[in-house]
């Protein structure tokens, strides 16, 4: 029997744990890929379960991902899938040196459907941002088979940093990092520095190996990376979805429909499928409020989270797109103190200034015209009695007492 392949996070997303090591040169000859190692499955029916939890019917009339360019570093994108044709440009191929949309083994381009599938008649699946535009980057094919074992090509550090450089250098705003190594690789470290100084947003893995050790994963726990786990349709974090301080948050990452290559739908797990749900807001976000700085956007994806600190595998909560799109929170991406106050919304507080500054002026027209009123009231006829002839007293007033001294 053939040995068969599963989309799963288990094997470390792309199996790139601790496997991103320079491979001989002979091991990057490009061979042939004849189709997707997992085999095609029945096409999913009814609405999958993280669109019933994020209502998009709620987020479209705010934004959908127009004009926003998602890197998605994987093994390539199937540009061909129905629901992601004209949504893929194509970034540089790390394993063969050509165009990245080759996906041999189906993984990026189940990452990229969650993202930014089209809508598509008779398909109840859809992205959760789904006017992006997906740049695929290409840097590893690694794939874990049902026995255990893994199939297809490993990727390195050094391609690895090179695709998040490329990403930002085509204009990239956010980048997706759906894979996982658990070595701290200088390269990488300094491309996701240089990263964070153009201002894009890195979403990336917090691995799934909590049943192995729980080792530290690189690069959700560099500094400035959003690190996502993973929760069940009940919400509990999945059993292999890892913990500790570099997730940030969670997302759904278990029984998730998604594309699958060539063409259809299939069904994945683990901490890589819950990435792009963060990657996807992230890009609602961009696209809604474009003042917001790329740490401002990780704040706002961890501040409007649901339920937080339920636990040390689920961060500050569930990650929540409506929220993140529609409340105010302040712009530090991961505060150290006490939890800061809403920010202002400047629109209301002029909005506010303005009304005040309309009511002082009404107040003290209404007060002028009291005050004229008196006048013609009170001063008007003793002034015509004087003869309008200030100082002298009214001569046919009654006197009372001495008369007055003459000065000396």
């Amino acid at each position: 029997m053939p040995r068969r392949a599963r989309l799963s996070g288990s094997a470390i997303l792309l199996a790139l744990a601790g496997c991103l090591a320079p491979l001989p040169a002979a091991a990057h000859a490009p061979p042939a890929c004849s189709g997707p190692l997992r085999p095609p499955q029945p096409a999913p029916t009814g609405t999958p379960w993280p669109q019933q939890r994020y209502d998009q019917r709620r987020l479209a009339p705010l934004a959908d991902g127009h004009g926003v360019i998602v890197a998605v570093i994987d093994s390539g994108v199937d540009a061909r899938h129905p629901q992601l044709r004209g949504a893929v440009q194509s970034g540089t191929d790390q394993l063969d040196g050509g165009g990245s949309v080759l996906d041999c083994v189906g993984h990026g381009t189940g990452v990229a459907g969650i993202i930014a599938a089209r809508p598509a008649g008779g398909v109840t699946f859809r992205g959760l941002a789904p006017a992006a535009t997906i740049l695929a980057l290409r840097v590893s094919e690694l794939i874990e088979l049902e026995d255990g074992t893994t199939a297809g090509r490993r990727g390195t550090a050094a391609g690895l940093a090179a695709a998040i450089r490329d990403a930002v250098g085509r204009g990239a705003k956010v980048i997706n990092l759906s894979l996982v190594s658990y070595r701290d690789e200088p390269e990488v470290r300094e491309a996701v520095r240089f990263a964070i100084s153009r201002d894009v947003v890195l979403v990336a893995a917090a691995g799934n190996r909590f049943e192995e050790g729980n080792p530290t994963p690189y690069p959700a726990a560099y500094d400035g990376v959003v690190g996502v786990g993973a929760i069940d349709p009940d919400g509990r974090r999945v059993p292999s979805s890892q913990t500790g301080p570099h997730v940030d948050l969670v997302a759904p990452g278990a029984q998730i429909v998604t594309t699958a290559t060539p063409q259809g739908l299939t069904v994945a797990d683990g901490t890589s499928f819950a990435v792009p749900f963060v990657a996807a807001t992230a890009a609602l976000l961009r696209q809604y409020r474009p003042e917001l700085s790329a740490a401002e956007v990780a704040a706002q994806l961890t501040a409007t989270a649901d339920g937080g600190s339920a636990g040390p595998g689920y961060g500050k909560g569930v990650l929540n797109p409506y929220r993140a799109l529609t409340e105010r929170v302040g712009a530090s991406p991961k505060p150290a103190g006490p939890a800061q106050a809403p920010a202002r919304d400047d629109a209301a507080v002029a909005a506010r200034a303005a009304a005040e500054h309309r009511t002082l002026l009404l107040g003290g027209a209404g007060l002028a015209l009291v005050s004229l009123l008196a006048l013609a009231v009170i001063v008007l006829p003793r002034g015509r009695r004087r003869a309008w002839r200030p100082g002298v007293r009214d001569r046919a007033a009654p006197t009372s007492g001495p008369p007055p001294v003459p000065p000396r």
